[in-house]
């Protein structure tokens, strides 16, 4: 059973669409939040893409629709207002910077944690903005923050 009450895992379940909102309001605000059968999803339009993934980040629970978008190693990325953490827009892996400490000379640079925050597809048809959840079969260091207790939209059901 899943902290939230289910018995079935979030990621083995088959999601319909959902429409969240019009595209001419997204790219007003280039960010809006949504629950999406019962997951809270932040969707961001961006350079003329749009990207979805759950709101709270990763690491600990921070609100991703209030962090700035930056580019780090030429992807666009959500930085979370909390920690700062790095996550980037299209594939949801958390980005770092290293350096080699045994060469003195070396430069940071960036590289993946792996992907750490569940993206979602975003879908648009006759000005809608559509979000069908991940059913990617794989455990995301961020599916803890979008179930049970750590939700702050609540949904009308």
């Amino acid at each position: 059973m899943n902290l939230d009450g289910s018995a079935q895992d979030p990621e083995k379940r088959e999601y319909s669409s959902v429409c969240v909102g019009r595209e001419d309001d997204i790219k007003k605000s280039e960010r809006m939040t949504a629950v999406v059968h019962d997951r809270e999803v932040v969707i961001f339009y961006h350079r003329g893409e749009y990207h979805a993934m759950d709101i709270r980040c990763y690491h600990s629970g921070g609100p991703l629709h209030l962090g700035d978008i930056e580019d780090f190693d030429g992807r666009p990325c959500i930085v979370c207002p909390w920690h700062k953490y790095k996550i980037t827009l299209a594939t949801g892996e958390g980005l770092y910077q290293s350096i080699n400490p045994k060469d003195p000379s070396a430069k940071p640079k960036w590289c993946s944690k792996g992907i750490k925050q569940r993206i979602h597809t975003v879908t648009v048809d006759n000005g809608n903005i559509y979000v069908t959840l991940s059913n990617e079969p794989f455990k995301c260091d961020s599916d803890f923050y979008a179930t049970g207790d750590f939700k702050v939209i609540k949904s009308s059901s």
